[in-house]
């Protein structure tokens, strides 16, 4: 079976174009899917954030309203609940050694808007994971810890790769609106990404070779059973 570094976001909010604190972290949908899915297939998760601390849940995908439905909330909490011991004592990015590892998975929130997009020990963890062609695997907002990777000499380890992430549409109509302090989608554009965009608010999964990505939330299973079909491989 395979090891799996699942890498979330340790940041509890993101600073706003307009300067206030937007509370947030990772989206527990996202996490709780890809750790079953994975884990229920028997492979092993270590979870990893910066500094080890422990991640947050946005409140919001633990609503009625963000995750589907009252009895779709109380299952994300109970799961989160179940898995406590791993989210109260995650390994540190800067303790991880990519090479333990065969599929490198990062779960999206606005988190990693904050935190994980200038992470140095992510950048570490992800350059060595694309040298030896392991899966990676981020979704929603996830993408934001691939704009780590810049490699010795400046450039972006993923330019020129085909890529899902959530959408300037998403992010303006139904994520944090105008006040988003930058979009993530035009990031990646301009660092050299090739990002290929789905229907809104529906499953996409794009896959380039050991790149495995999802656009959203509605993405989770899919991107889940992606990289189980990776690793079987």
């Amino acid at each position: 079976m395979a090891r799996i570094l699942m890498v979330v976001s340790a940041a509890d909010s993101l600073l706003m174009k307009d300067g206030s604190r937007h509370p947030t972290g990772y989206w527990a949908e996202e996490l709780v899917t890809a750790h079953r899915m994975l884990t229920e297939a028997g492979h092993s998760i270590d979870i990893a954030t910066p500094g080890g601390a422990k991640p947050t849940a946005d409140l919001a995908s633990l609503s009625p309203q963000g995750a589907g439905g009252l009895e779709r909330a109380d299952e994300l909490a109970g799961y989160l609940h179940d898995i406590e011991d791993e989210l109260r004592a995650p390994l540190a990015l800067a303790d991880v050694d990519a090479g333990d590892y065969d599929a490198v998975v990062l779960p999206g929130g606005h988190g990693p808007m904050a935190d994980l997009f200038e992470d140095p020990d992510l950048r570490r963890i992800l350059l060595k994971a694309q040298a030896d062609g392991k899966i990676i695997a981020p979704f929603c907002h996830g993408p934001a810890g691939l704009l780590s990777a810049i490699d010795d000499g400046g450039r972006f380890a993923f330019a020129g790769r085909r890529l899902a992430v959530f959408t300037n549409e998403e992010e303006l109509a139904g994520g944090t609106g105008e006040n988003t302090p930058w979009l993530l989608e035009s990031a990646l554009r301009e660092k050299g990404a090739d990002v290929q965009t789905g229907p809104a608010w529906q499953s996409h999964v794009v896959v380039d070779g050991n790149l495995i990505s999802g656009q959203n939330p509605q993405s989770s299973t899919d991107v889940a059973r992606t990289v189980l079909e990776a690793l079987e491989r």
